[in-house]
């Protein structure tokens, strides 16, 4: 069983050290990489599983900088759109979905990159809810909702350090409402599943310590290119991901 784990963990440590850093993408190293050793229907619910005490973890460590006032925004629709995305993942060919939702994030962060922080136009604060739709829809189809919240936090947050705390609070909640559904529809009773999360819950906490350790000593305006930049990786994969779903 240890040795089974080497590879998962040294993924597991990646991606939470990217996570620790930029606040997100955890699920967008993580997933591709596992899907190579265990079945996509999986790893995805290991992933979310890693991803609450991960995220809870990285707001704890960086709880003054969270924005709760941004999250009380997200929620309803985050609800709303946890359901809609239930009761669309038996009925939507994912690729067309995930292929805009790719196309968007990646426009987005190519955006970002370009321009500085002050030519960013702030969305108002009424446009949160149905960000917090999509956000919830997009969590419950593809399990990335990661690289849509920082493209909706980046217009609302003009201070990147509070960007980078409160997403994974945002995170952390959009998992925990998909975690909900899917254990109502039986998918987290396995025991390897278990198993695998009891192994790898501690590698993904010592990556979320290493990866904020290290982005203390990140100026805010690399941080702002390496979020971006993410931001602009994450939507190609995404992209990438749409145009071989079969």
């Amino acid at each position: 069983m240890l040795q089974e784990l080497l590879y998962p963990a040294a993924v597991v440590l990646l991606g939470y050290v990217v996570l620790g850093i930029t606040g997100f993408g955890s699920a967008l190293v993580i997933v591709p990489l596992l899907a190579w050793r265990w079945p996509l229907p999986e790893v995805v619910p290991l992933v979310l599983l890693l991803d609450v005490p991960a995220s809870l973890l990285l707001g704890g460590l960086n709880l003054r900088h969270v924005n709760f006032a941004e999250l009380r925004r997200l929620l309803p629709g985050m609800v709303a759109g946890a359901l809609v995305g239930l009761w669309l993942s038996t009925r939507l060919d994912s690729r067309w979905p995930l292929l805009a939702l790719g196309l968007y994030v990646t426009a987005v962060g190519a955006q970002a990159l370009r321009n500085a922080p002050s030519q960013h136009r702030q969305l108002a604060a009424p446009w949160s809810y149905a960000a917090g739709g999509a956000i919830g829809l997009v969590e419950m189809l593809f399990g990335t909702a990661g690289p849509l919240m920082v493209a909706w936090l980046a217009r609302r947050l003009p201070d990147v350090q509070v960007l980078r705390a409160s997403t994974p609070v945002v995170i952390t909640v959009s998992a925990s409402a998909a975690l909900l559904t899917m254990g109502w529809a039986g998918r987290l009773s396995h025991a390897d599943l278990w198993w695998r999360w009891l192994g790898l819950a501690s590698v993904a906490a010592c990556g979320v310590t290493i990866g904020n350790r290290w982005v203390r000593r990140v100026s805010p305006g690399l941080l702002r290119k390496l979020i971006c930049a993410l931001l602009v990786i994450s939507g190609l994969t995404l992209v990438v991901h749409a145009l071989q779903v079969q």
